[in-house]
């Protein structure tokens, strides 16, 4: 899900408003994307693109994933100062709040990496409406899963369903009418549930709010060909344990909503 024109002229626009004096400033400069902290850098195309949909030149000199130091320039720009001006807000917040989730998300990474050398870490549907986008690619550039994109990427039946159907009978269900591509993960409270998910059907089991123990104990019980996944509340202090369990991913909605800004400042001429 690439930045399109159409997000770029939607975020210039919320932060200009209809009559923008402040950045009418004549002349052509130069300007540099510099960090405040150490991290790992992602949103650097979104933040361009905003640059680039001004006809601003931009020249990026590192790469989403990478590591950076405190002090470092990763872009430089160069053109109509109004214009640099005017692209330089969005571009700061975009490239910070996208390094905050990719340097998390490497956290993650790193902690599981102490006790399993294959387990993922991914992402969730719980992004920013709009930048969904951005924060998935964030999540890729820090060494995670983007896990589904949306909906249509694949079936998931959660408690709500099970609620109205029956484990079975939701599994079922969604058999019925997905293409012979989509996946169907089934999200169990229980550990004992995941054998009986696996038997009718589920591709892939969600241990949901469990304990480390309790997943441990629902893994041993599935099928080779099954694939497990903990999820709820997990922490980057909690992954090790997860880690150990034998799941194959362990997803986290906090690598979005809950990951810290990097700081970043621009700086011009």
């Amino acid at each position: 899900m690439p930045v399109t024109d159409i997000q770029i002229e939607r975020w210039l626009r919320e932060d200009l408003g209809h009559h923008d004096v402040t950045n009418e400033v004549p002349g052509e400069t130069t300007g540099r994307l510099v960090a405040n902290e150490s991290g790992v850098v992602a949103g650097l195309d979104a933040a361009a693109g905003v640059f680039e949909y001004l006809d601003v030149a931009v020249d990026p000199l590192v790469s989403d994933g990478d590591h950076i130091d405190a002090g470092e320039t990763v872009l430089t720009v160069e053109g109509a100062a109004t214009d640099v001006l005017r692209a330089e807000r969005v571009a700061v917040n975009i490239a910070g709040h996208a390094s905050g989730i990719a340097t998390r998300t490497r956290q993650a990474v790193d902690a599981a990496r102490e006790v399993s050398d294959s387990v993922e870490i991914a992402g969730t549907r719980k992004t920013t409406p709009g930048l969904r986008g951005v924060e998935k690619r964030a999540v890729v550039a820090g060494g995670g899963d983007s896990h589904r994109l949306d909906l249509s990427h694949m079936v998931m039946v959660k408690d709500n369903h099970v609620a109205e159907m029956g484990l079975d009978g939701a599994i079922e269900h969604f058999a019925e009418r997905v293409s012979f591509a989509t996946k169907i993960e089934v999200e169990v409270e229980r550990p004992e549930d995941g054998e009986r998910a696996a038997a009718a059907g589920a591709d892939i089991v969600l241990f949901d709010n469990l304990s480390p123990a309790a997943v441990e104990r629902g893994v041993a019980s599935l099928p080779t060909d099954t694939l497990a996944e903990a999820s709820g509340g997990i922490t980057i202090d909690d992954v090790p344990a997860y880690a150990d369990t034998g799941v194959d991913v362990i997803s986290m909605g906090s690598l979005t909503h809950s990951a810290s800004t990097l700081d970043f400042s621009f700086r011009t001429g």
